[in-house]
């Protein structure tokens, strides 16, 4: 049976406040993020942790993002629109930010290069039986040029700069979100809006601390 996700337990509704408290003002994000269970995402050991603002361990020596940068990076890609169109997200995990992307696009391909990430968000997210989703295994450095272009791109792991493929199945007009090393032990996300052909404007957000973006399958 399809589990139900518009029953919000006291943890997730309490998580959505803290996140509207903190500057997430996007009704349709914070109302994903409400009614997403992320504590299916983590292990059973941490389920306690789950609606904690803090990142987790998810194996592999990966991590699940804080709630808050989560939010902070699709309500920076959302902007004033209700809902986005194709959705491209480099770096699956255990799959509880594509499910959040889910509700929020019209369609999202999650892309993850260890396979074992790979088959574990695949188990986690099956239940929920998601139409307008699609796990890929491959190197998301590559992207997924027979299905660009995507309206927006969301990076979890941070490179020292954006992929250039990525950054060419981005359309016109549409927005990437990513964290970028500065050489300096210091991340920050950086947002960016193709203009033309050969037109990027680019944005520095806040800082924030993501594993690094590799390249291969592993």
């Amino acid at each position: 049976m399809k589990p139900d996700w518009t029953h919000l337990d006291a943890a997730r509704r309490s998580m959505a406040q803290r996140l509207a408290m903190s500057g997430i003002t996007h009704h349709e994000v914070l109302q994903a993020m409400a009614t997403v269970p992320r504590h299916v995402f983590v292990e059973p050991a941490l389920e306690g942790q789950a609606y904690e603002d803090s990142s987790l361990p998810i194996g592999r020596e990966q991590t699940i993002s804080k709630p808050s940068v989560i939010a902070k990076m699709i309500q920076a890609l959302m902007q004033k629109q209700t809902k986005m169109g194709r959705v491209l997200e480099i770096g699956t995990g255990c799959g509880y930010q594509a499910a959040v992307l889910s509700l929020l696009s019209e369609e999202v391909y999650s892309v993850e290069r260890i396979r074992s990430l790979h088959e574990n968000a695949r188990a986690n997210l099956r239940p929920f039986r998601i139409s307008n989703l699609r796990l890929i295994f491959d190197d998301g450095n590559k992207g997924i040029p027979q299905a660009a272009p995507f309206d927006n791109i969301i990076l979890a792991a941070a490179g020292s700069e954006i992929p250039r493929l990525l950054l060419e199945q981005l359309a016109i007009g549409g927005k990437l979100i990513a964290p970028v090393a500065n050489g300096e032990n210091q991340q920050q996300l950086l947002l960016v809006e193709r203009l033309s052909s050969m037109r990027y404007k680019r944005t520095t957000l806040d800082e924030v601390f993501f594993v690094p973006l590799q390249t291969g399958t592993i």
